[in-house]
């Protein structure tokens, strides 16, 4: 066996799901996906892409129509310009084209930055590539990896820094200066940048700014519709990167899955053309739940930072317990299903990640449980 792949541990948000699926009536704020169907117009797309036997492989990057199609929607939504013909590569999720990224950048002994706590797909990635995760906790400083905190901890092997913004877990995003000391310290020590912008549709109270527009010459971006369309079972991805960046990109993902799905890319195609604005009623509805989630969790006394984007709280905890024993202490006895901190790395020692992608009603069923159990103690 690949002594790597011996040594990657099964996902911190898979490992405890499995611990508490047994338990009846549970109310889950788990869920890393919106709580919203695909719109029909997308459903139906793909309907009649099956109807018309546009069942075959396509061009490794994606269908041409579809490509010319994300290249005007990123333009149009966040100034991004990228050449349909040989800068965007459609993939299977975000998590192909995050794979697809790094191993297409990283050799052995590199290091790669990135913010913690952090969503878990990364740092299995750079190991496998014999890469090492550098880690810069963000916890002090309300989530957020700046050029500063950055700094310190660039060496000769660093190669790439990864900027997931809005973030999984904390739903935390970066502004336009931030993001430009950034950009300028890549610059400086010639550095890539891998932005993971799946979350880039749903942000509340400021535009997404995409540090693509800032370093375009350094910089992969990566995003998709899992999120902004509720296509997260559809397995639609994007890798845009300059030419002589994605054309290696690509020599990689042919290798690995030759084509993302033909039908789902003709659904894909429906949402970035007719469904530019489909992601606006769940962003409406996330908006209130946002507000009702952070009114609860301030009231039961739970350390808040309020998010930007995405759909998740990262919440200390009140009292003393670890966050799994909490975690698991509340699944037991409330019945409500939160991810332990210590699922996004060791520096979440202390927190849950809460989603809001459920019903108001169950959020509100969800924290009357949850204030009952902090009452019992």
């Amino acid at each position: 066996m690949n002594e790597a792949v011996k040594n990657i541990e099964i996902s911190g948000i898979r490992k405890f799901f499995n611990q508490i699926q047994h338990i009846d009536g549970m109310i889950s704020l788990t869920i890393g996906q919106p709580d919203f169907p695909t719109p029909s117009h997308i459903k139906d797309a793909a309907k009649e892409a099956i109807d018309q036997n546009h069942t075959n492989y396509t061009h490794n990057a994606g269908i041409m129509d579809l490509r010319s199609a994300i290249s005007a929607y990123m333009k149009d939504k966040y100034n991004l310009r990228y050449a349909a013909e040989n800068e965007i590569i459609v993939t299977n999720g975000a998590s192909q084209a995050i794979d697809t990224a790094l191993r297409t950048i990283l050799s052995q002994g590199q290091e790669v930055i990135l913010p913690a706590p952090v969503y878990p797909g990364y740092t299995p990635v750079i190991k496998q590539c014999g890469a090492v995760p550098v880690f810069v906790d963000t916890t002090e400083h309300h989530f957020k990896m700046t050029a500063e905190m950055i700094r310190p901890h660039i060496t000769e092997k660093t190669a790439c820094i990864i900027l997931p913004y809005p973030s999984n877990p904390t739903g935390v995003s970066l502004n336009g200066s931030e993001l430009k000391e950034i950009a300028d310290l890549a610059k400086t020590h010639n550095l890539y940048i891998i932005a993971d912008e799946i979350y880039s549709e749903l942000t509340y109270d400021e535009p997404h700014v995409s540090i693509g527009t800032l370093a375009r010459d350094r910089t992969i971006v990566i995003n998709g519709l899992s999120k902004s369309h509720s296509m997260t079972g559809w397995r639609i991805g994007v890798l845009m990167a300059p030419s002589v960046i994605a054309e290696q990109c690509l020599k990689v993902h042919q290798y690995n899955v030759s084509c993302a799905s033909s039908i789902s890319q003709y659904a894909a195609l429906a949402a970035y053309t007719a469904g530019k604005d489909d992601a606006q009623p769940m962003k409406e509805a996330y908006r209130k739940r946002r507000a009702l989630t952070e009114e609860k969790l301030t009231e039961l006394g739970f350390d808040v930072v309020k998010p930007d984007g995405a759909f998740y709280f990262f919440a200390g905890i009140p009292g003393s317990k670890s966050a799994e024993q909490f975690a698991l202490a509340l699944a037991e006895h409330a019945k409500v299903g939160v991810v332990p901190g210590t699922a996004f790395g060791s520096e979440g020692e202390g927190y849950i990640r809460v989603s809001y992608a459920c019903s108001e009603e169950q959020l509100q069923e969800a924290f009357k449980r949850i204030k009952n159990y902090l009452d019992s103690l």
